[in-house]
């Protein structure tokens, strides 16, 4: 019957995003039943410590139960440890996944971009440039020489005719200088100052009347 109706079609498997959300939620479940089981563990404890001399089998009693709350809590521990390193793998292969499409997709850009462009193509665009460079160094060249007048002068000929003219220049300032004349110097005063003479005058009159 199943040659004629076909097979039943499969259900396509989880992905990695849906198994790590699922483990996720399992997680958060396991973690308040783990809550819940700490407070029933302290609830426990407390009954067994009213109860501790007033009403022993009260006391017993809540330590086994404190007991078996213990090692569901412990059973619980080892779950959640497990579904995590579980949680771990897959976000692992997630990511390993995802980075394996972006280089796929960067591999396939890259030979996309290559496709039309060969080692040979690439050698000949190089050599052309190169050309293209010298080319227009020798341009550059050209453009840059001098051109017109001057070109086949002689540079020591022009030096010498400038030391010619410069000793003509010297010679013409020499002949235009005139023959050298002393300074007149000023006369030396022959008279003596009048405060000199008067005082000379008194001095002679005081020696004639100590004289006499």
């Amino acid at each position: 019957m199943s040659f004629l109706f076909g097979k039943k079609k499969q259900a396509a498997p989880p992905t990695t995003a849906e198994g790590i959300q699922k483990l996720r939620q399992t997680e958060e479940l396991l973690e308040k039943k783990q809550a819940f089981l700490e407070k029933k563990i302290q609830e426990e404890i407390k009954i067994a410590k009213q109860n501790g001399t007033r009403n022993k089998r009260a006391a017993i009693m809540a330590l086994k139960r404190k007991k078996r709350l213990e090692k569901q809590l412990q059973q619980i521990d080892g779950t959640l440890s497990t579904i995590e390193f579980q949680r771990e793998a897959l976000e692992n292969a997630n990511t390993n996944t995802e980075v394996v499409k972006t280089m796929g997709f960067a591999a396939k850009a890259l030979k996309s971009a290559q496709q039309n462009m060969g080692v040979e193509d690439v050698d000949d665009l190089m050599s052309d440039i190169q050309e293209q460079m010298e080319v227009s160094n020798e341009i550059s060249d050209a453009i840059s020489n001098q051109i017109g007048f001057g070109q086949d002068v002689d540079e020591d000929e022009l030096f010498k005719e400038l030391e010619e003219l410069e000793q003509e220049e010297l010679d013409e300032q020499l002949l235009s200088v005139g023959p050298s004349v002393a300074p007149e110097l000023p006369d030396v005063p022959t008279a003596r100052p009048a405060r000199v003479a008067d005082q000379e005058d008194e001095d002679m009159r005081e020696l004639a009347a100590w004289a006499s």
